[in-house]
């Protein structure tokens, strides 16, 4: 079948089509499940685990079980995936997710949130991930990103089994898959303990289930394609910031798999939001209120790039191939997270009604 398509269309545009698909899967689910990693740090900072949680948790682990699943059938190698084949870096990975945790608190959303709510008419969203974007691009290529490659280089780990979580504690494919499984299970009963329904479980699995489905094409891709291509799959910060300079920058932007992700996130987001009926604009609160989103969006920017990826690309993604840096992004992010919430809960009752009103 990928034969076919890269005959007919080429490499990129196959490679588009699939990002498309994915994204539309994964913006649908991530809609319809109300995924969000900074609502669940905050059901965490307030000793109150609820859906949120559930959620994440059901993600998470269905994100390891199907990618692990997939690794032992044999349709993925992630052994030369990026985030344990290259050399990676320790410094980055801590300190970019600690930025990115602290800044998707005052964001309100990280930046896979903030894309799937500008699909359903949040301008706020819209514009602070746009802000995201430009200071993720800053990061990579511009201004920013000699401190990031400064930051980045203070401590490094060298690609191969050293970033293999798996290959450090001497797991198998099949034992990774049985054990992320049995904890998916688990996952599923905490969230139902939690409040979360039969319809958001199922999408919560399909945004796992996306995230399998990005890595498993784009290997499959690697494997049929005479051009040289990396296996990869759902992340936010940096094709986004891909997108968004093609459409300024290119008459003509280069087809590939993120260039499609990004669209397919936001028209299934948007088409989630219409058939529920939960399409609506909504705008800022105020100025005070914009300078707080703001300043997450560039907190989110950088980290995002100084950590390797999102709380989906690194997190997510990156987790469930096992990568060590990614695991250990993960917990910065929950750690900026948990203590920006901390330190913006003592700010007094503004704070507290701005928050229950976003959590509604």
């Amino acid at each position: 079948m990928l034969d076919w398509l890269i005959d007919r269309l080429g490499d990129g545009s196959t490679l588009f089509l699939g990002g498309l698909m994915v994204g539309l899967i994964f913006g649908a689910a991530a809609q319809h499940s109300r995924f969000c990693l900074r609502a669940a740090t905050v059901e965490i900072h307030d000793l109150r685990p609820g859906p949120r949680m559930g959620v994440w948790l059901v993600v998470f682990f269905a994100a390891i079980a199907f990618v692990q699943g997939a690794v032992g059938l044999g349709l993925l190698d992630t052994s030369t995936a990026r985030p344990i084949a290259a050399t990676g870096s320790l410094s980055g990975t801590m300190l970019g997710g600690l930025m990115f945790g602290g800044g998707m608190i005052l964001a309100r959303g990280c930046a896979s949130r903030l894309l799937v709510l500008s699909a359903t008419g949040n301008l706020r969203a819209l514009i602070t991930g746009l802000l995201l974007t430009i200071v993720a691009q800053a990061s990579l290529r511009g201004g920013l990103a000699p401190a990031r490659e400064a930051l980045a280089g203070l401590l490094t780990i060298p690609g191969g089994p050293a970033r293999d979580l798996g290959a450090l504690f001497g797991l198998g494919p099949s034992e990774v898959m049985i054990g992320a499984g049995a904890i998916l299970l688990l996952a599923l009963l905490t969230a139902w303990r939690l409040g979360v329904g039969r319809k958001q479980c199922i999408a919560a699995l399909g945004v796992g289930l996306a995230v399998a489905l990005g890595w498993v094409f784009t290997y499959a891709m690697t494997q049929v394609s005479f051009e040289p291509l990396e296996a990869s799959s759902v992340t936010f910060t940096g094709p986004s910031a891909d997108t968004l300079m093609g459409l300024i920058n290119e008459r003509s932007m280069p087809m590939g798999f993120g260039i499609g992700l990004v669209p397919g996130v936001f028209a299934g987001s948007a088409l989630m939001a219409l058939a529920t009926r939960e399409w609506r604009l909504q705008g800022f609160d105020g100025g005070p209120s914009m300078l707080r989103y703001f300043a997450g969006a560039a907190l989110m920017g950088f980290g995002a790039m100084l950590a390797g990826g999102c709380a989906v690309g690194t997190g997510v993604s990156g987790g469930a191939i096992l990568a060590l840096t990614s695991w250990l992004a993960l917990a910065s992010m929950w750690i900026g997270a948990l203590g920006t919430e901390a330190v913006l809960s003592r700010t007094g009752p503004p704070h507290q009604a701005a928050l229950s009103a976003n959590r509604a």
